[in-house]
């Protein structure tokens, strides 16, 4: 990574940040105005406080974070319904198959118990034995031990296949039972990301216009803050790294979609959650990747964050609820939470879980 265009970025950053903390008061204060006359009652506005409007801010992000680990949850119930749903559909097809081929081998059974019936009933040595050729009989006695070993083998198989049959059945039995419990975890998470967004919003509401905008900027300072001190540790002085065409790619799908809502279990292509964007933009890059943030942060190749280059997901919180991807110069984009657009943001703006790189083998 050039220092110049390393330093541009993070310039405009630090700028941004600066200007964002300038134009946040710390208290908020009615404008001056002359003492009453006399035989006149002074009129009281409440205005509600910086300190009260952070206490809001906070409680808010504890909820859209509550929200955000159920709404993992209820993608991950999601994907493994997508799983057992066409493990079942398999199974389903190998059912069929397995049943045209018993009865296929139950034809060629009673074919050959026909046979036997339109042979006298007598069983084929004693045919043989009855037999004045002695040519005849030793022609018979060949035919007799091929048409044995061709019925053990036709009744091996058509034991194989009964029992075959009995365990797809089995398998897809089990499969129906875990896909009904999924369905129950999937509504149960859906429930918990609906309430916890209903608690948010109506908190929100409850704030007038100004208050809103003052919060607004609570939330702008605040990850102003994080992000600086996350420069201010040193970490872009020791990235180096560039990203893969593959990254490239992935960071060039992520960032197309900036201004579009988040929408908590969306994959695209209108609205996006936080692991939906990245998902997806790494699906568009050719490579297909866990669908939640918890199971990017389990199952991805982790890497330091000092090593981290353009395309690689920051996981954030300790319990992995979010992911951002790091597209350069101490940036990353995301989709941060109902009510907000996919946006750029600082990459130290929030606690950093850790670093995973989708694309290991590109190395």
């Amino acid at each position: 990574m050039g220092a110049g265009k390393r330093g541009v970025l993070t310039a405009a950053v630090t700028v941004v940040c600066a200007v964002t903390v300038l134009a946040v008061p710390g208290t908020a204060f009615a404008a001056p105005t002359p003492p009453p006359g006399p035989g006149t009652t002074a009129s009281v506005t409440v205005v509600t406080s910086d300190v009260e409007l952070e206490a809001v801010r906070k409680k808010l992000d504890k909820l859209y974070r509550a929200a955000a680990k159920a709404t993992d949850e209820y993608n991950a119930a999601e994907e493994k319904a997508r799983q057992q749903t066409a493990q079942v559909v398999r199974l389903a097809k190998k059912i069929v198959e397995g049943r045209e081929k018993l009865d296929d081998l139950k034809d060629r059974a009673g074919a050959a118990a026909a046979a036997q019936y339109r042979g006298g009933g007598l069983p084929p040595e004693a045919r043989l034995v009855l037999s004045d050729d002695p040519q005849d009989f030793l022609d018979g006695a060949g035919r007799v031990r091929q048409e044995q070993h061709a019925t053990k083998g036709l009744l091996g198989e058509m034991t194989r296949t009964q029992r075959d049959l009995e365990e797809y059945a089995e398998d897809a039995r089990e499969q129906m039972r875990k896909l009904e419990a999924g369905r129950k975890v999937k509504a149960a998470a859906q429930k918990r990301v609906e309430r916890q967004i209903e608690a948010a919003e109506k908190m929100e509401a409850e704030l007038e216009q100004e208050e809103k905008e003052r919060l607004a900027r609570l939330e702008q300072q605040a990850a102003a803050r994080a992000q600086a001190t996350w420069l201010s540790s040193g970490v872009l002085d020791e990235l180096t790294s560039k990203a893969t065409a593959q990254g490239r790619e992935a960071v060039a799908y992520a960032t197309a979609q900036i201004g579009k809502p988040y929408q908590w279990g969306a994959e695209g292509p209108n609205t996006f959650d936080c692991s939906g964007l990245t998902s997806q933009a790494w699906l568009a890059a050719g490579k297909t990747i866990p669908r939640t943030s918890q199971m990017q942060w389990q199952h991805l190749k982790r890497v330091d964050v000092e090593d981290m280059r353009p395309g690689d997901l920051i996981i954030y919180w300790a319990d992995a609820s979010h992911v951002g991807m790091y597209v350069g110069d101490g940036v990353m984009v995301h989709a941060p939470r109902p009510g907000r657009t996919v946006t750029l943001a600082g990459a130290g703006s929030m606690p950093i879980l850790g670093v995973v790189r989708p694309d290991p083998a590109a190395e």
